[in-house]
């Protein structure tokens, strides 16, 4: 509910902290008392139309700040959490208004566009009046309240969860009928690249390996002549290891005579033999890899060559083959089983079509047993707000056809005024009083369900007074009941309902250099007076005190 309101240099305003309480809470003021700047400056905290008119005269801005007491499961948090702010504690509502226009808002001092403001004040107040539009009179939201008045939101949830599924098997059935059109267009190219691919067999890392295997091949017969002077120099008739194994046979000879002469030569010579033995093995298996065989080359390059010729008329790098071939083997294995799957999308679109149709028939049927008792409910509130003979009508238009997410009708509340003159939406056909009190009728009906936790009332009693006025304030204090009632007031019977009350005057300020409007709360005596003023007018008289003390008595 709505615990403070505080404005800041707006129009007469210059300082401004309202607490409320509970209940029903009205206030009252002679007429031009500023009544209607408190209002426009609270819609300005929730999110309306800002104006740079409304800052105070000689002021550069002006401030209005609502602060809510909300439960953790309103669903004015969850709004706030859709716009990514943090919400701990109270949910404040701010708004500055600049003197050139511009605005800015706050939501728990985090910045936020207006729209957003909007779209989480929706949940926290209505405010109805002869000529606000706030009032809940937009027709998308009358299937909302038909649904809370019957309890079917639960329904109306399994009808939107019955429509996101259709919407979801439709949309497979769409891809899938896509994916297998355009198989069937490219059948004929999906064959032969597919049995191409299939008999090349090309596989990932091939190419490399092939083009290296061939340059080596053709790099082999520019090096085999060194290698086989290398081998004829180690091996051939100038080969030095004949001679170093015959010197060194000759100098084991004579080791007996001089060993430590003769055996480090010896050594050394034994060494190099081993080396150049060594080196010409290496040699020879480096002529034996050299060798080829010519056709081995020829095969090599055809394989090659294939693999790049596939590459270019595919378009893909030649490592890319392989996976191409499988991705054309998908698609012919989809275009040869997307029958089948077609049929079984099929069946799970008309599956979900008839859970859908079932449950918003079935939805459908209850909303309009559900209408039909609502509207019984508002008329019987209409007699005593002098609109007993006017009709309350809820019009339920059902289009299968035409299904959507909140099922297949579309709802609206009509009036009919008087016998005999055409019924029409409620916003179109009902004057400004009669407007508002349809909705104070229907809001009464509804009491806790469908109802955001403050309602404000705007001089619904214009015009009205006696047991009509008597009524309004009745069915206000019972819809306090359940919910905060804020209402603006001239009639003294709403008045003495009230839980608490506020009378808004204007007064001197600063050393009578300009005007102020102030809010002032009253207690019991205090009451008694303003309610004896609402009574008598100007003049104020002992009858009306006592009239005024009668009202309080009689609804305290």
């Amino acid at each position: 509910m709505l615990v403070q309101l505080s404005i800041r240099d707006i129009v007469l305003i210059d300082r401004l902290d309202i607490e409320f309480g509970r209940g029903l809470t009205v206030l009252t003021g002679e007429t031009g008392a500023g009544k209607s700047i408190l209002l426009d400056a609270f819609s300005l905290a929730l999110g309306g139309r800002g104006d740079g008119s409304l800052v105070r005269s000689g002021q550069t801005q002006g401030q209005i700040t609502a602060v809510f007491d909300l439960g953790p499961e309103h669903p004015a948090r969850a709004a706030a959490n859709l716009q990514d702010l943090e919400i701990d504690g109270d949910l404040i509502l701010r708004r500055v208004q600049m003197a050139d226009g511009r605005t800015r808002g706050f939501v728990n001092d985090q910045p936020v566009s207006a729209q957003a403001m909007r779209s989480i004040a929706g949940s926290l107040v209505e405010i109805h009046g002869q000529h606000d539009d706030r009032a809940l009179v937009d027709p998308a939201m009358h299937r909302a309240l038909v649904d809370a008045f019957g309890g079917l939101q639960s329904r109306a949830d399994g009808v939107r969860r019955a429509y996101a599924d259709l919407r979801a098997a439709r949309a497979d059935l769409a891809s899938e009928e896509e994916r297998v059109a355009k198989a069937r267009a490219d059948a004929d190219f999906l064959r032969h690249a597919h049995a191409e691919l299939t008999k090349l067999a090309p596989l990932p890392g091939e190419e490399e390996q092939l083009a290296a295997r061939r340059t080596t091949m053709m790099q082999s017969e520019k090096v085999a002549s060194e290698l086989r002077d290398a081998s004829h120099a180690l091996s051939g008739e100038h080969s030095p290891i004949a001679a170093l194994s015959a010197t060194m046979r000759r100098l084991e000879r004579r080791s007996a005579q001089a060993p430590h002469l003769i055996e480090p030569p010896v050594k050394a010579l034994a060494a190099a033999l081993d080396s150049l033995e060594a080196a010409a093995q290496t040699v020879e298996q480096a002529l034996r890899d050299s060798r080829y065989d010519p056709r081995e080359l020829e095969v090599t390059e055809e394989r090659l060559f294939a693999l790049r010729a596939a590459a270019r008329k595919y378009n893909v790098p030649a490592d890319h083959l392989a996976a191409l071939a499988e991705t054309f083997s998908n698609d012919l294995a989809l275009l040869d089983a997307g029958e089948a799957r077609l049929i079984a999308l099929a069946k799970a679109v008309e599956d979900a079509a008839k859970a859908f149709d079932s449950a918003a028939l079935a939805l459908s049927a209850a909303r309009t047993k559900t209408a039909a008792q609502l509207d019984k409910a508002v008329n019987a509130e209409l007699g005593p707000l002098k609109l007993e003979r006017a009709r309350f009508s809820t019009q339920v238009q059902s289009n299968a056809a035409e299904p959507g997410p909140d099922g297949i009708d579309r709802i609206e509340f009509w009036v009919q005024t008087n016998p005999g003159t055409r019924p029409g939406p409620l916003m179109k056909v009902a004057s400004g009083g009669e407007l508002a009190r349809f909705m104070l009728a229907l809001k009464v009906v509804l009491a806790d369900r469908g109802s955001a936790p403050t309602l404000v009332f705007d001089e619904i009693d214009t015009g009205v007074g006696g047991a009509v006025a008597d009524a309004i304030g009745q069915r206000l204090a019972r819809l306090s009941g359940t919910v905060q009632v804020l209402a603006v007031t001239h009639a003294p019977q709403v008045a003495a309902r009230a839980v608490g009350h506020f009378r808004i005057a204007k007064g001197e300020a600063d050393k009578g250099k300009r005007v102020a409007t102030r809010v002032e709360p009253l207690a019991r005596e205090a009451r008694q007076e303003e309610i004896a003023r609402m009574l008598a007018g100007a003049t104020i008289t002992d009858e009306a005190r006592a009239a005024a003390g009668r009202l309080l008595e009689g609804t305290g």
